[in-house]
C-alpha cells in the first residue's frame, strides 16, 4: 500500500477547462429529487468521451463505453446536494421549512439561499433575530437555531406575494453560495459532497478517450440520484445495470480539525491523497487490487474503517441483485454538508489517477472469487 505523503506534486492531470466545468458543476443546483439541471449539464459534458448515454426514470445518469460487452464495470458517483423544503407559508409573508437530506440547521441563520419556484429563481436570506434583542433585559435568551424556529425572508409582507412570486408548498431552497478558491490549492463550495465525484468519474471518462484506451469490458460511469435521502438512486441503477463489479466514489471526513474525534472517525487529512475504506459492503480482493495499483503507480493513500454500512453507494451496489464486488474511494473534505465543504486539488487528481488506474487494471478475468 502507498503511504500518505504531503508532498505537493504538480500535474497536467487536469486541465483550466476541467476546472471551468467543475465551477459550473458546482454552482448549478442540484438538490435532492430535482438534480435534472445538474444532470443535464453534466451528460453534456461527458457525452462527447463515452458511446452512449443512458438515464432513468428518478434522472440517474450513466455514459456507456463499450456498451455491447457482457461483462459490466459501474463507476458510480452521487448528484444530488441537500437543501430545503418550503413547508408552511405564514401570513405575514415568512416561508418556514423541511429538511431535504442531512442539511446542516445550525449554520443557517444570515445565510442567503435560492427558492426554486414555479417562476424561476427567488432570492431569500434566512432572517435572525438581532444579538441585541436575544440578550436583551438582561436575561439570557439566545436561541439556538432549529428547524422550528427557522424561517426565509424573500421580501414578501405577506403569504399572497410570496405566492405571487411562483414560491409554492414544495418549493426547494438551496444554498447560494458557489465555488471558490482558496490558498495553498484548495477549493471550497456547498455541494462537494459529492459534485466532486460526478466531476471525477467525468474525467475519467475523457482520459480514457483522450489516452485512447480500450477496455474489455462494458464501463457505466454513473452519476445517480438522491444519495442523501437513502441511496435511492444507486438502487435503482444497480438493478438495472447489474453490474459485475462497482467502484464508488464520495467524500469522506478530513479529521484533522478541532471536534473531530479520530478516535471515532480516524485519521484523514486533505492533500494526503484519496481514502479507501474497510467495510463489510467493500469487496476484501477488490480492495486489495486497488490497494496494488496505488502501490506501483505511487498513488498516495489513506485507510480507514466503517461499522455495519459505508453510508455511501457503495452499500446499494454491493448487496444489489446477487452481489457486486464493490469497493469505495473517498476523498477527504473538510466541513461536509456546510457551504464551505472544502478539498484539495491533490486529492482531486489522486483520485482520479486512481480510478483510472483501477479501471485499467481490471478485466473479466480478474479473479474476485474468496474461494
Amino acid at each position: 500500500m502507498a503511504k500518505a505523503s504531503a508532498k505537493r506534486r504538480s500535474s497536467n492531470l487536469l486541465s483550466e477547462d476541467s476546472y471551468a466545468f467543475l465551477k459550473k458543476y458546482i454552482n448549478t443546483p442540484s438538490p435532492t429529487g430535482f438534480e435534472s439541471g445538474g444532470q443535464k449539464l453534466w451528460i453534456h459534458y461527458i457525452q462527447s468521451h463515452v458511446d452512449e448515454i443512458m438515464t432513468d426514470p428518478y434522472g440517474s445518469a450513466a455514459g456507456i463505453i463499450n456498451p455491447h460487452l457482457p461483462f459490466k464495470v459501474v463507476l458510480e458517483a452521487h448528484a444530488d446536494e441537500i437543501s430545503w423544503f418550503v413547508n408552511y407559508i405564514s401570513d405575514s409573508g415568512l416561508i418556514y421549512l423541511k429538511r431535504n437530506g442531512g442539511v446542516d440547521h445550525q449554520i443557517a441563520p444570515g445565510k442567503r439561499v435560492v427558492v426554486h419556484g414555479k417562476k424561476g429563481p427567488v432570492k431569500a436570506v434566512f432572517g435572525w433575530p438581532a444579538i441585541h434583542t436575544r440578550m436583551g433585559g438582561g436575561e439570557r435568551k439566545d436561541p439556538q437555531p432549529a428547524v422550528e424556529n427557522l424561517f426565509l425572508d424573500c421580501g414578501a409582507k405577506n403569504k399572497r406575494e410570496v405566492e405571487s412570486l411562483g414560491i409554492h408548498i414544495g418549493s426547494v431552497a438551496t444554498y447560494e453560495e458557489g465555488y471558490d478558491e482558496l490558498a495553498y490549492d484548495y477549493l471550497i463550495g456547498r455541494a462537494m459532497d459529492n459534485r466532486v465525484g460526478g466531476f471525477m468519474i467525468a474525467e475519467v471518462a475523457r482520459l480514457l478517450k483522450q489516452n485512447k484506451k480500450k477496455l474489455p469490458y462494458s464501463l457505466y460511469i454513473v452519476n445517480a440520484v438522491q444519495e442523501e435521502i437513502g441511496l435511492r438512486g444507486a438502487e435503482m441503477m444497480a438493478r438495472r445495470i447489474k453490474p459485475d463489479v462497482a467502484i464508488i466514489t464520495d467524500v469522506t471526513h478530513d479529521t484533522t480539525t478541532p471536534m473531530v474525534n479520530k478516535i471515532i472517525e480516524g485519521d484523514v487529512a486533505c492533500g494526503k491523497g484519496p481514502s479507501l475504506a474497510y467495510g463489510p459492503a467493500v469487496h476484501n480482493k477488490l480492495l486489495s487490487l486497488v490497494e496494488q495499483v496505488a502501490e506501483k503507480k505511487k498513488i498516495p493513500v489513506q485507510m480507514r474503517t466503517v461499522s455495519r454500512s459505508t453510508g455511501t453507494d457503495t452499500d446499494s451496489f454491493a448487496y444489489a441483485n446477487d452481489g457486486c464486488p464493490s469497493v469505495l474511494i473517498s476523498i477527504p473534505l473538510r466541513y461536509m454538508h456546510t457551504t464551505v465543504e472544502m478539498l484539495h486539488k491533490d486529492d482531486i487528481e489522486q483520485t482520479i489517477r486512481l480510478m483510472y488506474e483501477t479501471v485499467l487494471s481490471l478485466s473479466p478475468k480478474t479473479n474476485l472469487s474468496y474461494f
